[in-house]
């Protein structure tokens, strides 16, 4: 028999958020195969996915009309080996760390159901955190900790800045792909990172203000087009500083709760207490040494929490909200309801989408599901939440729309009137 032949189109080399259509050709008329995606990352952690499928009458196999028949996920899903990605190592998050080197996704097609049959093709394909021309410039300018991605050409465009959850460290990829797709964006570290403190005594707004600052004096910067988005932790992050930092047009919060949790908020002079939360209903789960904190805070619904909200309904930002339904980590939908209600009795602009089935780390597509995992700065196991299938759904729907509410409301050359 020849041998198969795997095409990723329209080409094997792309950017990370990115759909491919995986085709193969030269099998036997309904031939049963399997097929593997593999890719080990920096730290030398491999991850793996497999499907079973039969061929067309032709000999063809297109994953994007043909169903799996199993392995990984089943049915039509042109994007599964890559979503449905996982590693052999229990409670192991896929992250890029380094966003200068793509990722390298090895395909096979072996024949038969199994990993044991005999090896028919394979390909390589790269997939970029990085477009070609987005500059990186690291960013140690007073306090300030952070990378700044900035799209080619002249510009000006309009800035983000990025912040993710409470597991610190300089997190890099969601922001350059955002600067792949013409955002400037600036990356942010506030805690666990260099000479930042693993556990703040507080969070400055001041802090992520001089952030906006620095963005806003940069030549390619739109410096009236500043949006910024968070997640977990730096949701709430984001939606202070949109609420008391000036000139703040769109925010984005990806799994937060819209108060003010675990750590005093400073806001000139004003202190933002911390949400309460009891230990005592922290949980274990089934796992040994992985804990649930699901429901260890107290109802935001509650007007005697209402003191640690972020009065978001006080802002002239337009918002975003996104939150999984099987968030394990605490219950953003509920959380983000009570926000959204305060917005729009305010009159506030704001759009808000809750997926079925997906979990607290909702990130860029088709990086595939972390369920649970290691929380370096809390140094144990922390459950996330989220279903395979419906996570990575979310993951696909939630990006179109930050690109598409940023656009919207950073490209416009006008400045909207939000009353």
């Amino acid at each position: 028999m020849a041998a198969a032949r795997i095409l990723v189109l329209p080409s094997p080399r792309c950017l990370w958020d990115e759909p491919v259509q995986v085709k193969v050709e030269g099998l036997g008329p309904l031939q049963e195969v399997t097929l593997r995606a593999s890719l080990v990352d920096e730290s030398g952690e491999l991850f793996q996915s497999l499907a079973y499928y039969r061929a067309g009458s032709c000999g063809e196999l297109d994953l994007s009309r043909s169903a799996s028949l199993g392995g990984s996920y089943s049915g039509v899903e042109p994007m599964g080996l890559l979503w449905s990605l996982a590693s052999q190592t229990p409670f192991k998050r896929l992250a890029k760390r380094d966003v200068l080197s793509p990722f390298r996704v090895t395909y096979e097609v072996l024949d038969g159901r199994g990993v044991s049959g005999r090896l028919l093709g394979e390909c390589c394909s790269e997939r970029s955190f990085l477009a070609d021309g987005v500059e990186r410039i690291p960013v140690r300018e007073g306090r300030l900790r952070a990378t700044l991605f900035v799209p080619p050409g002249p510009g000006p465009f309009p800035g983000l800045i990025d912040l993710y959850g409470s597991g610190g460290g300089l997190v890099e990829y969601r922001a350059s792909l955002l600067a792949s797709r013409g955002f400037a964006t600036l990356a942010v570290a506030y805690m666990h990172f260099e000479d930042l403190p693993t556990f703040p005594e507080f969070f400055e707004v001041d802090y992520f203000g001089e952030a906006v600052e620095f963005l806003r004096k940069q030549q390619q910067v739109r410096a009236t087009a500043i949006g910024v988005l968070g997640l977990s932790k730096g949701a709430d992050l984001a939606l202070a500083l949109a609420t008391f930092w000036p000139g703040i047009r769109a925010a984005v919060s990806i799994s937060g709760s819209g108060v003010n949790v675990f750590t005093p908020l400073r806001v000139k002079g004003l202190t933002i207490p911390p949400f309460p939360w009891d230990p005592n209903k922290i949980k274990h789960t089934g796992d040994p040494g992985v804990v649930d904190f699901s429901e260890i805070m107290a109802d935001p619904k509650d007007p005697a929490t209402w003191h640690c909200r972020i009065p978001v309904e006080t802002s002239l930002a337009n918002f975003l909200f996104l939150s999984g339904q099987d968030d394990r980590n605490w219950p953003s939908e509920s959380f983000c309801q009570e926000a959204v209600g305060h917005l729009r009795r305010s009159g506030r602009r704001v759009e808000f989408y809750c997926y079925p089935g997906a979990g607290h780390l909702l990130e860029p597509p088709y990086l595939p599901l972390c369920y649970s995992s290691f929380h370096r700065p809390l140094g144990f196991l922390v459950v996330w939440g989220g279903k395979w299938r419906e996570h990575a759904k979310a993951q696909e729907d939630a990006w179109q729309r930050i690109l598409a509410f940023f656009r919207q409301h950073l490209l416009d050359s006008t400045v909207k009137s939000n009353l």
